[in-house]
């Protein structure tokens, strides 16, 4: 690995790590975690979503996620359904509840990002977020072509 690639993988990781903790320390006062949050906003549209893709949006392996929502649907923040096309899967929602506590949680993460995003232009964070979704995607492709090749070299070695 070049420098060049390990100043980046360090800048991408410290980036992550402080706005991590940042992001942490103004819901810590809402008594939330990251992940709660993560779930929290993301139903924030009303859809529904499975439990897949909660732990997905997370980052959190099932089991773990599996005890958050508990979590959050005793502190009747979430309601989970049957789905209603897949009579299969569950699907969480926010309930009212919810609903108020995400959007309290929303205005405080906006009201810190105000705070920190002032340096940024409104370009520069439109061309960082896009540059991380073209590196998002071009890593997950990476990932698939890494898994492909040793699914092909492990077929040659049988």
């Amino acid at each position: 690995m070049t420098n060049r690639h390990q100043d980046l993988l360090h800048l991408l990781t410290r980036a992550e790590r402080l706005s991590a903790r940042r992001l942490q320390s103004v819901l810590g006062a809402f008594d939330c975690s990251l992940e709660a949050w993560r779930v929290l906003d993301l139903l924030a549209d009303g859809r529904g979503r499975t439990m897949t893709a909660l732990a997905e949006h997370a980052f959190l392996p099932a089991p773990t996620l599996t005890r958050l929502v508990d979590q959050l649907v005793d502190q009747n923040l979430l309601y989970r359904r049957v789905d209603p096309a897949d009579r299969r899967r569950v699907l969480a929602a926010l309930t009212p509840r919810g609903i108020e506590h995400r959007e309290r949680l929303s205005r405080a993460v906006e009201a810190d990002r105000a705070r920190w995003a002032a340096s940024l232009a409104e370009a520069d964070e439109a061309r960082l977020a896009d540059l991380l979704r073209r590196l998002t995607g071009a890593l997950g492709d990476a990932d698939s072509v890494t898994s492909a090749g040793a699914e092909r070299g492990a077929g040659r070695a049988r």
